[in-house]
């Protein structure tokens, strides 16, 4: 079966992305079409990258590297939460993402993002980087207010339309998942 991954891209004490990735864990629970997994990139305890070769070598050293590829290695697709700080994602999020490269490639990926403007910039962020990782991004994306979709900036209380929009995150992420499964397949043929 796919396996898609959640990613909780904050690492901030107070986060307001643990709240909002439960919720998309919640969501993504109550499907049948993958196996969806919560990670948490402060589980990894990542230092800043810390790795003497460029990740696209493949020639990891560090034991917490090594714990991180094989977390991502083993996903089809990625449902990215992040929020948006000074316009853009997380230093922690892309830290994370920068550690590795095959571990990304030919996978598909959605995001659910939030901020003072929905978190927008940092998904437009996000593309660019997905772009150069060979992950194909989807369209279709959730974009959370802290205005209107927190109490006070810090409760989360979503409006009920994004659970529609989360939905349709999952269709994309799982379909293009599983149509780059037979990319993946050819790769690892050629390896």
């Amino acid at each position: 079966m796919t396996k898609i991954a959640i990613i909780l891209g904050s690492t901030r004490p107070g986060r307001n992305g643990a709240p909002v990735a439960q919720w998309v864990y919640e969501h993504a629970k109550q499907r049948s079409d993958a196996d969806y997994e919560l990670v948490d990139i402060a589980d990894y305890n990542l230092p800043h990258l810390d790795e003497p070769a460029p990740p696209s070598m493949g020639r990891y050293s560090q034991p917490h590297t090594k714990r991180w590829a094989a977390k991502i290695a083993s996903f089809d697709g990625f449902v990215f939460v992040t929020p948006e700080y000074n316009h853009s994602t997380s230093g922690a999020l892309k830290n994370a993402i920068d550690f590795l490269y095959a571990e990304w490639n030919n996978k598909a990926a959605g995001f659910v993002s939030y901020g003072s403007a929905g978190g927008t910039r940092a998904v437009e962020h996000l593309r660019l980087v997905m772009g150069e990782l060979q992950v194909a991004d989807v369209r279709a994306q959730v974009a959370l207010s802290l205005h209107t979709d927190f109490i006070d900036f810090s409760e989360f209380a979503p409006a009920a339309h994004h659970a529609e929009s989360l939905g349709v995150v999952f269709d994309q992420v799982v379909a293009w998942s599983n149509a780059l499964s037979n990319v993946r397949a050819g790769k690892a043929l050629t390896r």
